[in-house]
């Protein structure tokens, strides 16, 4: 297991950084959970399935958000994946300062999590841990329910957001 410091890795540009891992298709998702002022949530492109015994996911968050720091202290949350008609809420969830929950169709889930209306899947789950790496929080999260329905994923790729048929 590597757990030694990288220090200062490199002097590649971050504009071309960027160009380069976007040309990765990712799913998007929109994390939420209900804080003490109510609903919170950011959107999210890098989420996946990391474990199914016991059945874990995982995902990261700029650590300087203004959602996320609410969300790991609540701890209890819900993973929306988006359907391919749900740009405009990723664009919603993605911004700051906002009002992200005005006008958006959601209901509580089990755990009180918004479960976003439209989504292709809701995962509930807990937060199980959170390590900091360069300016973003990986976190771990144990799934208690799970729910899909049909339809085409929203995707994003090098920079823009697209939908994905089989």
């Amino acid at each position: 297991m590597f757990t030694g410091s990288l220090g200062a890795m490199t002097d590649i540009d971050v504009a071309r950084y960027r160009e380069v891992v976007g040309h990765f298709a990712t799913g998007v998702v929109v994390v939420t959970a209900t804080g003490s002022s109510g609903p919170l949530g950011f959107t999210c492109q890098c989420f996946g399935s990391l474990s199914v015994d016991p059945v874990l996911v995982s995902f990261s968050a700029r650590t300087n958000s203004s959602s996320w720091p609410q969300i790991a202290q609540v701890r209890t949350l819900a993973i929306n994946v988006l359907s391919s008609s749900q740009e405009d809420l990723a664009r919603l969830f993605g911004a700051s300062g906002t009002d992200k929950f005005s006008g958006v169709g959601w209901s509580g889930g089990i755990n009180g999590a918004p479960l976003l209306s439209g989504a292709l899947a809701h995962l509930e789950a807990t937060i199980l841990s959170v390590t900091t790496h360069g300016d973003h929080d990986i976190a771990v999260a144990a799934v208690q329910r799970i729910e899909s329905f049909t339809g085409s994923p929203l995707v994003y790729y090098r920079g823009g957001f697209g939908s994905f048929s089989a």
